[in-house]
C-alpha cells in the first residue's frame, strides 16, 4: 500500500509536486499504519478483502477446533456406544462382584471370630467345670481329713492286713527286779516314701497373663496349694497312725499277748452289718490310697486299744509309785528267811485309794489270809491282778470295774509290817513280775493310754 501511494505522489502528471516536509509526514503516517497492521489477518473471498485482528482469528480457530473435536468425539460415541456401554457394565459388575467376594470374606471372619469365641467360650467352661470339679473334690477331702477319716461299717479282723514293718511277735522279756520308772525312747519306725500328689503345673508360664485367663490360672494355683497341704496332712496322720500303732503292737508283742486270742472278761457292747473295707484299684487315686492306709492303720490301732483296755498296764496307785518290795526272791519281814515275793508291795497311807490297772470281772473281794482285805480282777486272756493288805474294799463279787476304778484303800491288814499295798500280775494264775507291765504303761505314755497311766 506504501509503495502505491508513494508512486502516486511521483507520477509526471500531477499538477503540484508536494514538498519534502509533506511527503516526510506522509511516510511516515503510512509507515505506522503498516505498522499497526502487520499482526491483522486477511481473509479474502471474491476479490473482497476482510482484515481480522489475531484475538478475534484465535477465537475463530479455536471454536472451530472445539467443534470439530466435539463431531469426532459425538460420531465415536454413536459409533462404539454398545461396545462402551458393555464395558462400562462388565466394570460395574466386576465392581459389585468384588465388592459381594469383600463382603463374603468379612463374613466369614466373622463367622470364624464368632466360632472362635464359641470355642474359647466352651473351653473356658470345661475349666470352670474342671476347677469345680476339683474344689469339690477338695472339700470331700477336707470333711474327710477334719473327720478324723471315720470309717462307716467295720472291719473284718482276720482280713486287716498287717502294717509294712510290724514287728513279729517276740517272747515276753525276762523277769526283772529291778523297777525302772523312766519311760525309754519309743521304737518309731519311719515310713517308707509315699507317692504325693505332684503340683500342677499346666498354667504356670501363663500365671502373668491378664484377663479370664489369669484368673483361672491363680484359682489353679490356690487349689493346688490346699491339695498339697491336705497331701502333707493326710502324710502326717498317717505317719501317725502307723507310728503308733508299731508302738502298740511292740509292746503287745514284748508282753507276749496274742491280740488275736484276746478275749476279754467284759467284752464291749458292739454289732451292726458287715460292710468289708475294699482296697482301692490300681487306677484310684494316692489319695485315695493313702485314706485306706489310714484306715486299715486306724482299725489296728482299734484293736490294739480294746487289747489295752484288759492288759494291765496302769499304776494301782494316784502319783508316784514307791516300792517297798520287788518281785521275787527276798527275806521274809517275819521270819527273816528266804522266801519268795508274788508281787511288789508300793508304800503309802492308810485310806490312799487303790485303782484297778486294767478293766475286768471281781472274783475275789474278801479276806484272804496273808492277804488281808484283797481283792482280784479277772481280764480275761488269763490276766488277773490283785490288790492285797487293803483297809477298806469297795467292790463286789462278779461287779464288772473299769480302767482306774477304785477298788479299795491302802492299808496294812493281814500279813503287813506297815500301811502298803501288795499288787501282784497274773497270767494263767501264775505270779509274774508286775513291773514287765508298769514298764510298758510308761512306754507306751498319755499319748496312747490317756490319764490313767
Amino acid at each position: 500500500m506504501s509503495q502505491v501511494a508513494y508512486s502516486q505522489y511521483e507520477h509526471p502528471g500531477h499538477a503540484r509536486s508536494p514538498s519534502a516536509e509533506s511527503v516526510s509526514r506522509h511516510l511516515h503516517r503510512a509507515h505506522a499504519v503498516n505498522k499497526a497492521h502487520a499482526h491483522d489477518y486477511t481473509l479474502q473471498h471474491h476479490g473482497r478483502q476482510v482484515r481480522i485482528g489475531p484475538v478475534a482469528f484465535w477465537i475463530v480457530v479455536g471454536t472451530l477446533v472445539i467443534m470439530g473435536v466435539w463431531s469426532i468425539a459425538t460420531g465415536t460415541y454413536f459409533a462404539f456406544r454398545d461396545d462402551v456401554l458393555t464395558g462400562l457394565i462388565g466394570r460395574q459388575a466386576s465392581m459389585q462382584f468384588a465388592y459381594e467376594d469383600r463382603i463374603a470374606e468379612l463374613r466369614s471372619q466373622i463367622d470364624r471370630i464368632t466360632s472362635r469365641q464359641l470355642l474359647d467360650q466352651e473351653q473356658f467352661d470345661q475349666k470352670i467345670q474342671a476347677l469345680l470339679r476339683r474344689q469339690q473334690l477338695l472339700e470331700q477331702r477336707t470333711a474327710a481329713i477334719a473327720g478324723d477319716v471315720v470309717t462307716t461299717g467295720s472291719i473284718k479282723p482276720a482280713r486287716v492286713p498287717e502294717l509294712r514293718s510290724a514287728p513279729r511277735p517276740v517272747k515276753p522279756s525276762p523277769i526283772s527286779d529291778t523297777v525302772i520308772f523312766t519311760a525309754p525312747p519309743d521304737r518309731e519306725a519311719r515310713l517308707q516314701s509315699r507317692e504325693g500328689t505332684g503340683a500342677n503345673t499346666r498354667f504356670a508360664d501363663a500365671a502373668g497373663s491378664a484377663g479370664m485367663d489369669g484368673m483361672l490360672v491363680r484359682v489353679s494355683l490356690s487349689l493346688d496349694r490346699i491339695d498339697r497341704k491336705q497331701t502333707a496332712t493326710l502324710t502326717d496322720m498317717e505317719e501317725k497312725a502307723d507310728s503308733k500303732a508299731r508302738q502298740i503292737g511292740g509292746v503287745l508283742a514284748d508282753l507276749g499277748i496274742s491280740v488275736a486270742r484276746v478275749s476279754p472278761a467284759a467284752p464291749s457292747a458292739t454289732g451292726g452289718p458287715y460292710i468289708p473295707l475294699k482296697a482301692p484299684k490300681g487306677d484310684t487315686s494316692a489319695f485315695a490310697r493313702q485314706l485306706y492306709r489310714i484306715n486299715v492303720a486306724n482299725a489296728q490301732i482299734d484293736r490294739y486299744m480294746r487289747t489295752l483296755t484288759n492288759v494291765p498296764v496302769r499304776k494301782p496307785v494316784v502319783g508316784s509309785m514307791d516300792m517297798s518290795s520287788p518281785f521275787g526272791s527276798r527275806m521274809d519281814p517275819f521270819l527273816r528267811g528266804p522266801a519268795i515275793h508274788s508281787g511288789i508291795d508300793l508304800r503309802g497311807d492308810t485310806g490312799d485309794p487303790v485303782r484297778a490297772t486294767a478293766s475286768g470281772k471281781v472274783v475275789t473281794a474278801s479276806w484272804q489270809g496273808g492277804y488281808g482285805n484283797m481283792v482280784e480282777i479277772d481280764h480275761g486272756n488269763g490276766l488277773s491282778t490283785r490288790y492285797g493288805h487293803m483297809s477298806k474294799i469297795d467292790v463286789k463279787v462278779g461287779q464288772h470295774v473299769a480302767i482306774g476304778q477304785q477298788v479299795g484303800r491302802i492299808g496294812s491288814t493281814g500279813r503287813s509290817t506297815g500301811p502298803h499295798l501288795h499288787y501282784e500280775t497274773r497270767i494263767n494264775d501264775k505270779a509274774v513280775d508286775p513291773q514287765k507291765f508298769l514298764r510298758a504303761g510308761l512306754r507306751l505314755g498319755s499319748s496312747v493310754l490317756g490319764a490313767n497311766i
